[in-house]
């Protein structure tokens, strides 16, 4: 074999089976809580007159984010990506976030209701 072609096999991350088993556990656990999350009333919380902001929907989103960054973290190999990888990503969540972001700011400044 080249040199070259001994040095591109060697920055191959092996990652171990028992790594993917407790990813996959976690994932379960994360499932888990969000469908026991969604049994309990979590409340609300009143920001502004008629702006109320309920938890279930927060917390259901905090654990599918977390789902989702051991997925693409481990699943996807990310983790032991190339920097540009890991910039690409985290790029492609960056837009994410700015298209939620115009999202929600469209939907708080409408009138309401004043129409």
């Amino acid at each position: 074999m080249s040199e070259q072609h001994q040095q591109h096999e060697q920055e191959h991350h092996i990652v171990s089976p028992k790594i993917y088993v407790v990813i996959f556990l976690a994932l379960l656990v994360g499932t888990a809580a969000t469908v026991a999350a969604s049994y309990i009333d979590l409340g609300e919380w009143h920001i502004a007159p008629g702006l109320t902001l309920f938890w279930n929907p927060v917390v259901a989103l905090a654990i599918a984010t977390t789902k989702a960054m051991l997925v693409v973290l481990f699943f996807m190999h990310v983790k032991y990506s190339p920097k540009l990888t890991k910039l690409t990503v985290a790029s492609g969540f960056f837009m994410f976030l700015v298209l939620v972001g115009m999202t929600l700011a469209d939907y708080f400044t409408r009138a309401w209701g004043r129409w």
